[in-house]
């Protein structure tokens, strides 16, 4: 939109409140319970944000302080309406979604993630997306066995 056409006082202030929206995976939103009350949570928090610029007095202030908000509500409401609850695995004899595993590299690293969905994935605090490469050559397997990831062995030593 041509910025002759908005009340913003210029291009700049155009680009700080014309967000694009967040990329939504073309995979399956799968979630795992503490996964998808995170997405509600992060929905709640982003609505209220959003609410918050109604008292912004300025309505180039209001606008540029409601763009991030406003597009992680659209993200977040599409992410919570599509979402698939998978529930935690029944059995520990196969990697699956939901899963903890823990498996030992070439180097003598022993690593431990739990595979979850996309957005709740955080690998610096255990968890890994189920289409990453890692989950996705883990997934099925059982203790034991042995998987090449990048040219890196990685065998499966404990699943919870």
């Amino acid at each position: 939109m041509s910025v002759a056409f908005t009340k913003e006082e210029s291009s700049e202030t155009a680009s700080e409140t014309l967000l694009p929206d967040r990329l939504i995976s073309a995979y399956p939103n799968l979630v795992t319970q503490a996964g998808l009350k995170a997405l509600e949570l992060q929905l709640q928090q982003a609505r209220k944000a959003y609410e918050a610029t109604s008292a912004i007095d300025d309505v180039n202030e209001r606008r540029r302080q409601a763009a991030h908000p406003l597009r992680d509500t659209r993200y977040l409401a599409a992410r919570v309406r599509t979402a698939q609850l998978v529930p935690d695995p029944i059995s520990i004899d196969t990697v699956a979604f939901g899963s903890t595993v823990t498996f030992s590299r070439d180097d003598g690293r022993v690593q431990r993630y739990r595979i979850v969905g996309e957005d709740e994935a955080d690998p610096k605090a255990g968890s890994i997306s189920f289409v990453s490469p890692v989950a996705r050559f883990l997934m099925g397997k059982a203790i034991g066995d042995v998987v090449d990831v990048g040219g890196q062995e990685l065998e499966i030593i404990a699943i919870s």
